[in-house]
């Protein structure tokens, strides 16, 4: 046994121990999410899953909050008696929110350069006794130093179209700090309840002292949440109701502010200082302000110059309100024509400069009316490694300019998020940020055509991975992490990576139905069947599936490609240790995916019949499936229903909707299927 031991030392001083946390011992297998900076295992412990119960905190003014794993601790005098100590020494080499943590035998010591420091090595612990429990093993005996490579790690929680249950936010907290994010950016728009101007908020919105309590409970979980509320455009929220109508710049629509017009100021500042008051912790106060064209109501002044004025006047409130304020930055840089190079790869250095010769003199013009006190977010949710996004970054910073990054996990994606979960794109922008001494990141999370939340974390994982440890572990090994930490240690190998497949059959699910790319274009259309809706059979037999023969081919590779989810997913299902609702919710993408895919099929059968009898079969075939399609719905909602709010208020007014927002096209669910109701509308055509 103890020759045994000595080798395992030996190969370990041999591979050299950086970054070892896939170490094995007696077939166990530890890993920590984000990656530590350094993590060595020399070995064995004695410790059992279960056995840390003795807590000696020295000199703490209070202890971190723990989980699950670590509720049951009592505090005990002597260290020397303690199981699990804990300490905070602003001394040790590691920087803000970091930490040691060893683990030697029969004890484990975390030491923390601050508060923050100590909580994310309790963090780690738990996630090495999760493992331990897991898999039945003892605690390795190993040493970890760790810290943030960015320190400012935010998440966007976009809930401008839904809520989820209220419960779900404060689960989701304990989530996202254990994955060491420290910070939130919740869109608010009409989700809080407003005290001054209540037509504004919804009914199925917060209080003030609702989301101040939530607040409270990520801010001990080291997680300050701030508001984001959307100023002079994305103002439908406000805009669409009679009451504010004259503030509009362009009277006829609800998308944008005058910014010339004092009262816009005055409802705007009103806004404002309740969503501060709702989040009371935040350090920023996000104003929006992107996507938006004003004329002043033709004012003659450009649309650059008002936009700076707005923007002037917001920051000043921010200021004496003592926050500081973020603004995307998409705006100025588009009026003075140096936009598109940010979303153009292929662009030369010089190709771009030459693009910036030519314009900077539009921005340079108006430099004197930027605000210094507001950060520039240089948004980029595909293309970060573009030569134009770093030089509008660089701009920015040139000009004493403060800027932050935003990469996205979640786009105008439908289902369920598209491109690995954008996890290239998020690597790219969290490393160029370390690289640039950038002070953070954000992570945006849209909602505008509303997948569930649970499908964004995988996203959230790789951004919470990259921006605190940097580039440690590649696109497929996070992959492989994630299915380990999110279900368990038996689901890491390949052979579970169904993310990835479903995203094919889920882009082909969109407009299996349709003609074109029309799904978020139904709502409001009179000849929307007709227009949208795939043509039915006729008489001729044959002709169909002759003009439809890519769809059927689709619909084909789908229904295979699905029938291995489904496997993989019961497989899954019955190895999970937790987060299984994760996959309840994946399941259910999968259903309706085959369901569609399954009704181009039944077409063709009945547009090859050959007689009578086959013909009369595959008409019953079609009949079954508005029962088909309903079961489905029923069982659908039921799996988001566990945690979303799936209806708005019977009051609730829809906006324009300008930007074609799915989940902003009806009071109930049917956003979701619209194009499955319009089919089986039209397929009573056959009957």
């Amino acid at each position: 046994m103890l020759k045994s031991h000595i080798l395992r030392v030996l190969f370990a001083i041999l591979i050299g121990f950086n970054n070892l946390s896939g170490f094995s011992q007696n077939n166990a297998k530890f890993e920590i999410l984000p990656s530590p900076q350094r993590f060595e295992i020399t070995g064995q412990s004695s410790i059992k899953f279960g056995e840390v119960k003795k807590l000696y905190a020295d000199n703490l003014s209070k202890l971190p909050v723990h989980g699950t794993f670590l509720n049951e601790l009592f505090s005990v005098n002597n260290e020397a008696d303690a199981d699990l100590v804990y300490r905070i020494d602003s001394t040790i080499q590691v920087d803000a929110e970091g930490y040691t943590l060893s683990i030697n035998n029969n004890k484990i010591v975390i030491v923390g350069k601050d508060e923050a420091g100590l909580f994310y090595g309790v963090k780690s612990l738990e996630q090495l006794l999760e493992d331990a429990k897991d898999q039945k093993a003892f605690l390795p005996n190993c040493t970890i130093t760790d810290f943030p490579k960015l320190k400012y790690r935010s998440i966007q929680l976009d809930i401008k179209h839904h809520l989820e249950k209220k419960s779900y936010y404060y689960d989701l907290m304990d989530y996202l700090a254990g994955l060491k994010v420290n910070a939130i950016i919740v869109e608010m728009e009409d989700k809080l309840k407003y005290e001054k101007h209540p037509l504004i908020g919804s009914d199925d919105g917060f209080t003030i002292e609702e989301w101040a309590e939530l607040s409270n409970y990520a801010n001990d979980r080291n997680i300050e949440i701030s508001p984001l509320i959307q100023g002079l455009g994305h103002a439908s929220f406000i805009l669409k109701h009679d009451k504010y109508k004259a503030l509009r710049d362009d009277p006829k629509s609800d998308w944008a502010f005058n910014p010339l017009d004092p009262r816009t100021y005055e409802l705007q500042f009103d806004l404002y200082r309740e969503a501060i008051k709702a989040t009371p912790n935040g350090k920023y106060l996000h104003i929006g302000g992107d996507e938006v064209h004003t004329t002043g109501k033709n004012s003659g002044r450009s649309a650059l110059d008002l936009q700076l004025e707005w923007l002037r006047k917001v920051c000043k409130f921010a200021e004496e309100n003592n926050r500081i304020p973020i603004f995307w930055d998409d705006m100025p840089l588009k009026q003075a024509g140096v936009y598109k190079p940010m979303f153009n790869k292929n662009m030369t250095q010089e190709e771009v400069d030459e693009v910036w010769e030519k314009n900077e003199h539009k921005l340079v013009e108006f430099l004197d009316q930027f605000p210094k006190n507001c950060i520039y977010m240089r948004w980029n949710y595909h293309t970060p490694e573009a030569l134009g996004n770093t030089k509008a970054m660089e701009w920015f910073r040139a000009h004493d300019l403060q800027v932050m990054g935003a990469t996205a996990g979640q786009t105008r994606w439908v289902l369920m998020p598209q491109r690995e979960s954008n996890i290239k794109e998020i690597k790219t922008f969290a490393l160029s940020s370390i690289e640039s001494g950038l002070n953070g990141l954000l992570l945006t999370l849209w909602d505008d055509d509303s997948p569930h939340f649970e499908l964004y974390k995988r996203g959230i994982n790789a951004f919470s991975e990259y921006t605190w440890s940097g580039d440690k572990r590649s696109k497929s090994e996070l992959k492989s992490v994630f299915r380990h930490r999110q279900f368990s240690f038996e689901t890491s190998g390949n052979e579970f990576s169904f993310i990835d497949n479903l995203e094919k059959p889920v882009g082909i699910w969109k407009n299996i139905l349709l003609n074109g790319n029309k799904r978020n274009y139904l709502k409001g259309n009179e000849n929307a069947i007709e227009k949208f809706v795939i043509d039915l059979p006729t008489e001729k037999k044959g002709v169909w599936s002759d003009k439809n023969k890519e769809r059927i081919e689709n619909a084909e590779n789908t229904l295979k490609t699905c029938s291995k989810i489904e496997s993989t997913l019961d497989k899954m299902k019955s190895e999970a240790t937790r987060n299984s609702y994760t996959l309840e919710i994946y399941e259910q993408v999968n259903k309706l995916v085959q369901f569609s895919s399954n009704a181009v099929l039944k077409l063709r059968d009945y547009d090859k019949a050959q007689d009578k009898e086959e013909e009369r079969m595959a008409l019953e075939g079609l009949k079954l499936l508005s029962k088909e399609f309903t079961a489905l719905r029923t069982e659908f909602e039921a799996v988001y229903g566990k945690t979303r709010v799936l209806n708005k208020p019977e009051n609730y007014i829809l906006d324009q909707d300008d930007h074609v927002h799915l989940s902003n096209q009806s009071l109930n669910f049917d956003w979701q299927f619209y194009a499955e109701l319009l089919f089986l509308e039209k397929l009573e055509q056959l009957f």
